[in-house]
């Protein structure tokens, strides 16, 4: 039901932009309850754990869910990896187009449609990096643990970059420059 959760947050009652302030906040560092860990399987006690911006209470839309989240106006003012004149680049196109094709994207992702197009690939040079606030990395129990292991080869560093939530790019731009630089370097090297 992607149309509804577009619906829900295209429409969502705080706005497109305050909504977008508080779900960038929500998965970034700057939100205290940011501390990933691996799950142990993929049961209901283990997701439980995931924030809300995951796994949403049962009778709460994600505007609802996400409008608790919403920073104060300090937080705000301090914000410099996302600065209001750029968030209302973002809100005015999100307004423009709603998110069902970010909606899809994840919808296909999760039920493996992307799986042949990853394959490209499979045999290649690799870096993972991502913030170590960054709740991705462990959504999937294992996954992780697996991708350094069996999913990919070549895999030249795994980088979790203190401060930074899953807008490692934005919230640490310097350290993923420098590790991006140092990856270039290693793969012509080679």
């Amino acid at each position: 039901m992607t149309w509804r959760a577009n619906a829900d947050m295209h429409h969502a009652p705080q706005g497109v932009h305050d909504f977008l302030r508080a779900y960038y906040h929500h998965k970034s560092a700057d939100w205290k309850g940011n501390a990933p860990r691996p799950l142990k399987g993929r049961t209901a006690e283990e997701l439980a754990k995931l924030p809300t911006y995951y796994v949403m209470d049962l009778a709460s839309t994600m505007a609802e869910t996400i409008a608790e989240e919403m920073p104060s106006a300090d937080a705000i003012a301090a914000n410099i990896w996302l600065p209001e004149r750029e968030l209302y680049f973002y809100s005015a196109e999100y307004t423009r187009t709603g998110f069902q094709g970010g909606l899809q994207w994840y919808r296909c992702g999760t039920s493996g449609a992307f799986t042949s197009e990853f394959e490209i690939f499979s045999g290649r040079t690799s870096c993972f990096i991502s913030g170590r606030q960054d709740l991705g990395t462990y959504q999937r129990p294992g996954v992780f643990e697996a991708m350094q292991a069996t999913a990919c080869t070549g895999v030249l560093g795994v980088h979790l970059i203190d401060g930074a939530g899953h807008w490692v790019q934005r919230k640490q731009p310097a350290e993923v420059k420098w590790l991006l630089l140092e990856f270039l370097r290693e793969t012509a090297s080679r």
